[in-house]
This record gives C-alpha cells, structure tokens and sequence, in this order.
C-alpha cells in the first residue's frame, strides 16, 4: 500500500525526519512509538502530504505522491487521518459532521450519507448523539465522532496522530476500544501513540523512531520483549539510567555516591532502595573490586530504573582476570551486598571486550 524510500523533512535549524526508508503492506497495523520530537507526526503528514517532504519519495497504491504532477486530492479520497485536537465543525451536528465528506467530496445522495453515517455512529456506539452539537460531547465521545467521519469517507488507509493525547485519562479507553475493533476488520492503519499496552497489544507492526530515522522495526513481541538495539530497549522498559565509569583507584567514590542519591530522588525511588544502591557500590566496588582490579582499572557501574516495574538493576562491568566476588570476596562485605540485593549473578568474561559482568537486583 505504501512504499517510503529516503525520506527527509527539514525545517529552520530541525530535521525531524533523516532518512526514513519502509513498505507497509496491506491490511498491516502499525504504530509508530518514541520519544517526543523524534519525527513521528511529522511522518503521518508527510504520508498525506499535509507537508512537503524536503527529499525522497512516496508511493501510496502505485502512486507516487512526492511527484509535482501527482494529483493529492485523489490519494487523500484513500487515505484518512484522525489527529488529536478532533477538528469537528462547531456549527454541524454530529450527523452533519460525517454526511458533509460524502456529500460534498463524495457526491453520495443526502439520504446515503445519512444512513452510512449513523450505521458509523452506532459502530463507535454514539447513535444517540446523533443531532447534539460537538460542544455538548464529552472529549472521548468528540473523538470516536472524529474515527466515524474519517471512515464515512471508505478509506483504504487510515493514519492516526496520537488520538488519545488530548483526552483525560478516563476517556482513553473508549477510544482505543474503537481503533481495536477497525484493527480486527483488516483496515490498513498507522498509528503515533503514546499508549504502549495498546500498541503491543493491536499491532502487527512496531515502528519505533528515533534520531530521524525509524530506529527499530518488527513484531510487537520483538520490539517489547527482544528488542535489538539499547536506545528501544530503553524506551519500551521506560529505564532510566545512570552510568558511572572509573578508571583510577584514586576516584571520588563520596562523589558517585552522592550522584547515586541525586539519581534515585530525581525518580522518586525509595530511601531504602538508594541506601541499598549505595551499599552495593561501597561494599562491592569500593572494598572488593577495585583492590583487585588490574593498575589500569576499568569499571563501569549503569543502574537501571523501569518506572514500569519500580524496580532498580545494576550492571557491574571490569577488567582483568576473571573474578567472582561472591565466590572470593570478603565475606562481610558480600553479606552486607547480598542483604541489599534479590537478585545477583556473576555472568563471568563476556563481550568483545573480555570484561567481567555481574547483574544484581536491588531491594
């Protein structure tokens, strides 16, 4: 259905959209996910061409609508969007709404316009709404009427702008029940959101983008429980993470504990969690590791925090011969470790760069 090769959108001093190469086939659910400012918006509208892409190319159903000849109104009858601020006429009816397209654009009789539209409505369950005024709806019901008006119009393709992102959380549920139910029809959709079960759960695609370019793309199990590359891992664990790296035994060690507080009150985690973090970093690293450590130390210390799971995890990486503290440490100070932690696994030399990994779970 759509074919992407290189495409590039800049603007004054940004460039949202790099390089952004892919083929979406028919009847293919994807949602595009990332962090905010990463080109995924940008991309829906220059699928559309509500913007100009700067360079590259886009083909929808054989056309190629990057071509200046190409005639753009004929591809949107294909193609509709649901963006987030609904875009309803205040001065129709929610029924005068969805006939308007198929009338004017369409050309489709008052009295077929009419029935398609409340056969929709009863589809996003709004019938009774029928002849109230989009001010007297609430913002979820505004934008199931939206989704019943983009699909009055028979597309092939629908492209949805994050359509939860102005609603209170109590009405995104109604409308993501909506875009599942299209999901189960076979209709091609994309989908910017923000909502991540959601897309895991009515996807078939994942696009995750990053740095102008669509970072990471496969199966939702891929993408949230495999994903390839650090920068998706990241984002779909929802990690926050510090990293520390020593490479003297003359380090401030006072000022990565220090760093180590600062980190955990900046997300909110537990005293008693950051207190174990801090025991873990002076009881291992300080006491057992670095006097062990070739002259040339080489340490990295990453803690890891999911605001998903509320759970923190440290990466102990170093240098040298191989060497299990909990199996050759000094015993008080592996039991005060071990007090701290509900998980620790020395994982012995791993990596290109021969360096000893040990992962700990903390408390």
């Amino acid at each position: 259905m759509i074919t992407i090769r290189h495409l590039r959108k800049e603007y004054s001093g940004v460039t949202p959209l790099k390089d952004v190469s892919t083929e979406i086939g028919k009847g293919e659910v994807i949602s595009v996910i990332g962090p905010s400012g990463t080109g995924k918006s940008t991309l829906l509208r220059c699928i559309n061409r509500l913007e100009t892409p700067t360079s590259g190319e886009i083909i929808v159903d054989g056309m190629a609508i990057t071509d200046k000849k190409c005639k753009i109104n004929l591809v949107r009858q294909k193609m509709g969007m649901v963006f987030q601020s609904f875009n309803l006429f205040s001065h129709m009816t929610v029924i005068e709404n969805i006939m308007a397209g198929q009338v004017d654009l369409l050309h489709r009789p008052r009295q077929d316009a009419y029935e398609r539209g409340m056969e929709l409505l009863r589809m996003v369950g709004l019938a009774d709404k029928a002849t109230a005024w989009p001010d007297e709806l609430s913002g979820g019901q505004k934008q199931r009427v939206a989704i019943a008006r983009t699909l009055s119009m028979d597309p092939e393709i629908v492209l949805f702008d994050e359509p939860t992102s102005a609603l209170d959380p109590t009405m995104v549920g109604e409308v993501l029940a909506v875009i599942r139910s299209l999901a189960r029809k076979g209709l091609t959709m994309m989908i910017v959101t923000h909502e991540m079960k959601f897309a895991r759960d009515v996807s078939t695609r994942i696009f995750y983008m990053d740095q102008g370019e669509i970072y990471e793309d496969g199966t939702p199990e891929q993408i949230f429980e495999h994903p390839r590359r650090e920068r998706t891992r990241l984002f779909v664990r929802r990690l926050k993470v510090q990293e520390e790296n020593i490479t003297s035994r003359d380090f401030d060690f006072i000022g990565i504990s220090s760093r180590m507080e600062e980190f955990g009150r900046k997300h909110m985690i537990s005293q008693k969690t950051i207190y174990h973090m801090q025991v873990v970093f002076e009881e291992l690293c300080v006491q057992v590791l670095v006097p062990r450590l070739p002259q040339e130390l080489q340490m990295k210390i990453v803690s890891e925090y999911s605001e998903e799971s509320g759970t923190v995890e440290m990466r102990i990486q170093y240098n040298g011969a191989p060497f299990d503290p909990l199996a050759e440490g000094d015993e008080l100070s592996v039991a005060l470790v071990k007090n701290a932690v509900s998980g620790i696994e020395y994982c012995g030399v791993c990596g290109d760069h021969g360096m000893n990994v040990l992962q700990l779970r903390i408390k």
